[in-house]
Formats: structure tokens, sequence, C-alpha cells
């Protein structure tokens, strides 16, 4: 299917459960964080989906979409550190938020180019990684996530403004 093996397919599918994680924790908190339980699912199911990525080699050997992963695991394990190793206050809390949000934004990355390169068969939406139209999109995303960073900074402010004067 769509040129992909069972491994791929395994991939693919960490990755949806991940997504869809992301989606229900921000919608329902408001931000991405390891202490709900949509949260954890997030942050678990990109873990796995970042080391299976690794032992992906579509496109030859080790490339742009496995530093992705590294990069991925890494801002996690700093996010999930900063939320609960340290106090929620000060910036430990932006720190996290940002951080999975960050991630959040990583999935689509791969998500788009392997989706636009391959669909619909035959005549894949996008020439290749490279492809002009698909890099606005990820442009598009990325300026989606730093509308989504504002605002939960925002939030976050809001929340602990609040606690301060209770």
């Amino acid at each position: 299917m769509l040129g992909m093996t069972p491994f791929g397919m395994l991939h693919t599918a960490l990755a949806l459960i991940a997504v869809a994680g992301a989606i229900v924790t921000l919608l329902s908190h408001g931000e991405i964080s390891f202490r709900t339980r949509s949260g954890r699912i997030y942050v678990w199911f990109t873990v796995a989906t970042s080391i299976t990525g690794l032992f992906i080699f579509h496109h030859g050997g080790f490339g742009a979409p496995h530093v992705l992963s590294i990069t991925t695991l890494i801002v996690l394990a700093i996010a999930y550190l900063a939320e609960t190793r340290a106090s929620q206050r000060g910036l430990s809390r932006y720190i996290a938020a940002l951080g999975y949000s960050l991630t959040f934004f990583f999935h689509f990355i791969p998500g788009l180019t392997e989706t636009g390169t391959r669909v619909p068969v035959g005549h894949p939406v996008f020439a290749g990684p490279q492809d002009p139209t698909l890099k606005m999109l990820v442009g598009g995303c990325f300026l989606i996530y730093l509308a989504g960073a504002a605002a939960q900074i925002v939030s976050i402010r809001r929340t602990q403004r609040l606690a301060r004067i209770a």
C-alpha cells in the first residue's frame, strides 16, 4: 500500500495515534502536558514514532528524517524534564509546553512530505521533498505552531497570574 512496508505502516500508525493524542490534549487542556492521559499518549507514541523512524531507510542511508527523529527525542526529553523535575513556576512550564508543541509540529514535516510525495498513487501532489509548494505548506504549519505557541504563553501567564492572586 503506497509503497510502504509493514514496518512503515506501523511507524505511520504510531504517528497518527500520537497526533490524535496531541489534538485531544490541546483541545481539552490548551497545552500538551505529560500530566494528562492524552498528553502521555502523545509523548509515548511520539517516542515510539521517533525510534521506529530511525530504522527506516526509504531514501537511502542516514538523512534528514533521522536527524528529525533524534531532535524530537531530545526536545521531548527537555520538555519532560522541565515539566517533572522543576517547579511549575518560572520558565519550566513554558519550556515544557513549547517543547511538546514543537515536537507536534515536527510530526507534520515527514507527514506532509511522505503523504504528498506518494498520494495520489502514480501522480503525487509534490514532486519531492524539495518541492516549493511543500516547503510553503510546512512553513504555513510552522506559522500555525508559532500562533499556538503564543496562545499557550498567554494561557500559562494568565493561569500563573490567577494562581498568585488566589
